[in-house]
């Protein structure tokens, strides 16, 4: 596979998969994960241990090797509960990619060069073999607010951008820093809150409460404003959602 994807695969079997293969086209998102675990070889061992019951597709080491671990045409599992516009338990529509990093429980750190440049490798070759739109390569938090925070504010969704292997905003650096916690009103915190719905986040209906706000928000910021994760819906986040729309 490496004149495909320009990658050396290798090959690591876990048997934490859906039977049957699913169709090519039920595959329309790819998550994004980090490993969240201190050892490397400890991760890898888990998502390969039936009795985790936990798999990924996918698992990119610090030094940029790939290891496949399931097969695209069958559901793995690491997705769980979520959520992203009409879809329900995105396991079966998706692929899943985990990266290694110990976390925001384990000292989290900045992903490697060498990791990223794998992962865009990775992601053009299956963006193209498979039809998904950049704006369907999502994070774990994405599409899970209230249980997950990775891949995290220390991973480059704006660099995959510029690859046009993401979605991201239009808004320039001293426009928005100029916004940044400038309070605004209750109807725009429900516009942005609305905005956020149509771009895919997971809707709480009409009557949200304080948590759900905070983590909807938190993730928010961990995928496109990440210098500030404070749960907290400013001018900033709210003029970001707006440029997203456009987009």
């Amino acid at each position: 596979m490496r004149s495909k994807i320009g990658l050396k695969l290798k090959s690591n079997y876990s048997y934490n998969f859906k039977i049957p293969k699913r169709s090519k086209n039920l595959i329309q998102f790819i998550i994004l994960h980090y490993t969240g675990m201190k050892s490397e070889k400890t991760a890898l061992q888990r998502l390969c241990d039936p009795k985790s019951e936990v798999s990924s597709h996918y698992f990119i080491k610090k030094n940029g090797e790939v290891f496949k671990l399931v097969p695209d045409l069958y559901e793995a599992w690491h997705a769980g509960k979520s959520n992203w516009k009409n879809y329900k338990s995105l396991n079966k529509n998706s692929i899943g990619i985990e990266i290694c990093n110990p976390g925001h429980g384990n000292g989290y750190k900045k992903f490697t060069l060498l990791q990223i440049s794998s992962l865009l490798k990775l992601l053009r070759f299956l963006k193209k073999k498979y039809n998904i739109k950049s704006n369907n390569i999502l994070a774990h938090s994405d599409i899970a607010p209230k249980r997950k925070k990775d891949p995290g504010e220390k991973f480059p969704w704006k660099l995959l951008a510029q690859n046009n292997l993401s979605l991201w905003h239009d808004l320039k650096r001293d426009k928005i820093l100029s916004y940044r916690k400038k309070k605004i009103t209750l109807r725009e915190e429900k516009t942005f809150l609305k905005n956020l719905y149509k771009i895919g986040y997971t809707s709480f209906g009409k009557k949200i409460n304080t948590n759900d706000k905070l983590y909807l928000t938190k993730a928010f910021q961990r995928r496109f404003r990440q210098e500030l994760i404070n749960g907290k819906i400013d001018m900033e986040c709210y003029q970001i959602s707006k440029s997203l729309l456009k987009k």
